[in-house]
This record gives structure tokens, C-alpha cells and sequence, in this order.
């Protein structure tokens, strides 16, 4: 196997040996414009220790990189940290090349692996707060179930104060940077936040524990390994500080007008809207599905207080990117927000309605009654759009006084 691709020395007794997949431009349906990482953490101590693997596709990235510093079939231990494909899709026959002498996962995670690839090598389940001495050093875990898989874990070299903390406090992130202080702020800033909104939006309450769990632990962190994106070793706090923020799903003064049109009527009444919501003071970001994807709605809800949605009717329902970009955030559950429905129709109208439906299931708190136009609105429809707005703004502002 040819050293081509360098590891990267993490810390003391850590190198990074993943991979770099810059094409990718959608995972799940959240579109990563920047690519992503896969990464993989070698743990030079007296029990040589692999954790975690990468996506199918780059195994070979993986050995070149670890080939550099060992061979890699002097590799005694195997961690999996989490089982989804992205860490896992080359875990078998890496298994099967290097022959570890064990493989640890989490309880859940000894028995997902199995499920998803028939692995014959004992996997040895570990339990939450268990410890494993590599000779000179020392690991323990800590179970994370749900965060974002049942199988989740976290994995702590005492040592290095050091923790590989799987999917979160990462980004779907291609750079030749590897550490959090060698990427742009406002970049990392908004991969952080995308990721957060798109991947770990839902299990928010689970998040709020964890940190308590983490807090309540005592561990002296001074690296977090995530297994996307680059490593935290300067600004820790600030990456703990906004999964808080992003978790609490506390109300904001902005507004997210999300809307769907098909002769511009829609489109219409969701400026009206916006002018209502400007007028009385909030933020406002205008969305509309022809030019905006799915993701950036949700990274863009991700720090608001309202969502207004709107769709013209086609066929007796809402238009087809509406319909998508609602089922898309109902699965992320956020939480605390107010809201309304409208949009225009011709003959039946059902689309307001039915979106109205689906911000009742999220368990947004809802205004008023549908807006609904026939045809093109007139200046008395776009009044009420417009009183709409300005409402949804002075309920905010209700709500953020102390």
C-alpha cells in the first residue's frame, strides 16, 4: 500500500488518518456545497488504536494514511464510535485485512454492526463509563443514544484530554485544514449551525442532557475530535456554548417567510408579509423554493421565532416543493416558533389549509386562519398580509420581553 496520503499528528498520541471527499453535495437530503470529511483517529500507544473507519469508497485513503506511520496490520484495537455507513462502510474488510485482535463498540453499536454487515469477529460490547487500558493509556466511553443513532458513543483519552465525539460538534467540511483555527470563522460558524439544524435538530432535549452529562462527568477536555469537519482545539466554548443555544431552541425576533408560487400571486403576498414583519421591527429572511434548497431553510429556522409558510394550489394541494420543505422540517422538530399559512388558488384553494395542517403538527403556535387569495391579490388582501406580518412581529417582541 503506497503512503501517498499523510496523517495529521492531532496530539501527543494522536494522528488523523481519514479522508477528504470534496464532491459530495448531498447527504440525506441536506446539501453539503462544501464537501464533507470522514474522519479516522490512529492512537499510537502500546495497543496500537484505530477509531473509527471511513465511507467504502475511501478505505484505501484510510490504510495509505495509517501506512505512514504503521503497518497496518500491527493495529491491535478497533473502536467504533457509531455504525452509520460514512464511518462504518469499510469496516469489514479493514477487519478482515488488519485482523485487530478486538473490536469495541457500544452495546447498541456491537450489535448494529453486526446486523448491517454479517461480521463474523467478536465484537465487544462496552458499557457506559467503562474504561480499556492501552498499555501507557487509558479510554473511556460514554454512551450518547440518539445522538444521532441508538449506537452512539463518545470515547475519551485520558492522556491527551482528548475526545472523539462522533457526529457531534462536526460539519460536512473538505479542507486541508484539520484544526478549527485554521478555517475562516464565518465559515465554520455556518457549517456548525447547518449541520446542527439539518442532523441533530431533533434529539435538541438529548442534547441538553448530554452537555449536563459531559459538565457532570469532570473530564478536562481540551481536544474534540468530531468525525466530520475539523478538530476543536482552540475555541472549545464556543462550539459547546452553541449546541446550548441551538438545543434550547429559545424564541428569536426573526421570522422565516417560506413560500412556493405560480404566477407570482404567492409571491406577493409573502412580500406583503414581509413588509408587515419590517415594519415592526423583526428579522425577516424571504425564501422562496425556486431559488433556495430544502437545507437552508432549516439551517435558517435553526436561530428564528417564526415561520410563515405559503404555496399557491396545484391539483387540490400545496405545490411540490412546499409540500417537501414542510415534511423535511416537520422531521426536524423544531420547537417555539410562531406562524401562519397562506398563498393564492384559482378554483379549489385546498394548499393554505393544508399547510396550516402541518405547522399544527409541528406544534407551531399559529396566528391566525389561513390567508388565501383568488387570483391575484388585491390591495385589501395585501393590507391583511400585511397586519399578518406586522402581528407575528409584535407577538416576538411580547414574547422576548423579560
Amino acid at each position: 500500500m503506497s503512503g501517498v496520503y499523510k496523517p495529521i499528528k492531532i496530539s501527543d498520541h494522536v494522528y488523523w488518518v481519514g479522508a477528504i471527499d470534496w464532491y459530495i453535495r448531498d447527504f440525506h437530503g441536506y446539501t453539503t456545497k462544501r464537501g464533507s470529511t470522514y474522519n479516522a483517529y490512529l492512537i499510537l500507544g502500546d495497543k496500537i488504536t484505530l477509531v473509527d473507519a471511513v465511507k467504502a469508497p475511501f478505505k484505501n485513503e484510510l490504510l495509505s494514511r495509517i501506512t505512514n506511520l504503521v503497518d497496518p496490520r500491527e493495529i491491535d484495537y478497533v473502536i467504533s464510535n457509531h455504525s452509520e455507513m460514512d464511518h462504518s462502510g469499510c469496516l469489514a474488510e479493514l477487519i478482515r485485512e488488519i485482523q485487530p485482535e478486538k473490536v469495541f463498540a457500544s452495546q447498541m453499536g456491537a450489535k448494529t454492526l453486526r446486523e448491517h454487515f454479517s461480521i463474523e469477529e467478536e465484537l465487544i460490547p462496552l458499557k457506559d463509563g467503562e474504561r480499556l487500558s492501552l498499555g501507557n493509556l487509558n479510554l473511556s466511553f460514554m454512551e450518547t443514544r440518539m445522538l444521532h443513532w441508538p449506537d452512539s458513543m463518545f470515547t475519551y483519552l485520558h492522556e491527551d484530554k482528548f475526545l472523539f465525539s462522533q457526529d457531534a460538534f462536526g460539519m460536512h467540511l473538505a479542507s486541508g485544514e484539520r484544526f478549527d483555527d485554521e478555517v475562516p470563522s464565518a465559515i465554520l460558524d455556518y457549517e456548525a449551525a447547518t449541520y446542527y439544524a439539518n442532523i441533530l435538530l431533533p434529539y435538541s432535549p438529548l442534547i441538553l442532557k448530554l452537555l449536563d452529562k459531559v459538565a457532570a462527568s469532570g473530564l478536562d477536555i481540551r481536544i474534540i475530535a468530531p468525525d466530520h469537519g475539523p478538530v476543536w482545539r482552540k475555541d472549545l466554548g464556543k462550539i459547546l456554548d452553541s449546541y446550548k443555544r441551538w438545543a434550547e431552541q429559545n424564541p428569536t425576533n426573526k421570522a422565516v417567510v417560506v413560500f412556493h408560487t405560480m404566477w407570482h400571486s404567492t409571491e406577493l403576498m409573502a412580500r406583503a408579509i414581509e413588509e408587515g414583519l419590517l415594519a415592526e421591527g423583526a428579522c425577516v429572511k424571504v425564501m422562496s423554493m425556486d431559488s433556495f434548497h430544502r437545507s437552508d431553510v432549516a439551517y435558517e429556522v435553526l436561530d428564528a421565532g417564526a415561520l410563515i409558510a405559503g404555496s399557491s394550489t396545484l391539483n387540490n394541494n400545496m405545490l411540490p416543493a412546499m409540500a417537501d420543505v414542510l415534511t423535511y422540517l416537520k422531521g426536524l422538530k423544531p420547537r417555539n416558533l410562531l406562524g401562519a399559512a397562506f398563498g393564492s388558488y384559482g378554483w379549489s384553494g385546498e394548499a393554505p389549509g393544508q399547510i396550516q395542517e402541518i405547522l399544527a403538527g409541528m406544534q407551531v403556535q399559529t396566528v391566525e386562519e389561513p390567508i388565501k387569495s383568488k387570483y391575484v391579490p388585491d390591495g385589501e388582501l395585501l393590507q391583511r398580509c400585511s397586519v399578518l406580518g406586522a402581528t407575528i412581529a409584535q407577538k416576538l417582541q411580547e414574547e422576548l420581553r423579560p
